[in-house]
């Protein structure tokens, strides 16, 4: 990126802030990894002290790091993230994992409930040539997640789930991803402040018990997926057994994977050839 051409010869470079004073302002605003975010915000600032100095403003007034940098890292990519737009979790890189050891061969992707279309963007970077359709019903989602897939030579669409998208993919979706909300209403206020205050309520509420758009999605889903193509959503460990029964209601073969190091959970439907297994 070139300098800023209207920096003033009293304002150089050597009058950023050091890594460590950058990082005790960060820490003392309670920031846990204040060295790692104090890197992050020097290298986007490229040199120019207002830029970090807003930026750690911001930070410290409690905007996520992802929103004040404006990239998250997932699956060894960059994702744009914007304000007002769901931040992607690393734990939802073992989605895209399971996708792809199960689906190495897709040629069709869907991603639903994209947000910025992180995990779309790295199921196509990691398969290549795929037909990558990705769908939100949040505009700003929608801007924020052409900027990540449409260079990827993807699809992306607004609308409510699976109205969303165009005719001619259903029966023909190799993988559906489906990261949905599924934090329980009453439980909205329970979560930090970086979710709560500053990613949309959409991107995050899912009803009474967490599973109201999870069901939506399962019931639909056999009507898009190919022969032995797979469904993929994220669920948490007390949501398991209502997220597979919804699975399988839906007539689809239903498994789980669990990551515990992240720790991570991904219910699996299939649509076996022959029907439900």
């Amino acid at each position: 990126m070139p300098h800023r051409c209207d920096r003033s010869p009293s304002s150089p470079s050597s009058a950023l802030p050091s890594r460590d004073a950058l990082a005790a302002t960060l820490r003392a605003a309670g920031c846990v990894f204040a060295e790692d975010e104090a890197d992050m915000i020097l290298a986007a600032a490229d040199g120019d002290l207002r830029a970090v100095e807003a930026m750690a403003a911001r930070r410290a007034a409690g905007l996520p790091l992802e929103l004040v940098v404006g990239w998250a890292e997932f699956g060894g990519r960059r994702i744009v993230v914007e304000p007002g737009v769901f931040v992607p979790r690393r734990r939802t890189e073992f989605l895209v994992e399971q996708a792809l050891a199960l689906a190495p061969d897709a040629s069709v992707v869907v991603d639903l409930c994209c947000g910025s279309g992180a995990v779309g963007a790295a199921l196509a970077a990691a398969l290549g040539g795929v037909d990558l359709h990705a769908a939100d019903l949040d505009p700003v989602a929608v801007r924020c997640a052409r900027r990540n897939v449409e260079p990827l030579g993807g699809h992306v669409h607004q609308g409510d789930l699976f109205d969303a998208l165009p005719a001619r993919l259903r029966g023909r979706v190799d993988i559906l991803a489906a990261n949905v909300p599924y934090v329980p209403s009453d439980e909205i206020a329970l979560l930090p402040a970086e979710a709560r205050d500053h990613e949309p309520r959409v991107a995050l509420d899912g009803g009474t018990d967490g599973l109201d758009v999870l069901r939506r999605v399962a019931a639909e889903a056999p009507a898009w997926l190919a022969p032995n193509g797979r469904l993929l959503i994220e669920t948490s460990p007390h949501q398991t057994p209502g997220a597979l029964s919804a699975l399988r209601d839906a007539g689809l073969h239903a498994e789980l994977a669990v990551c515990e190091d992240r720790p991570a959970r991904v219910a699996i439907g299939t649509r076996r050839v022959g029907g439900a297994g």
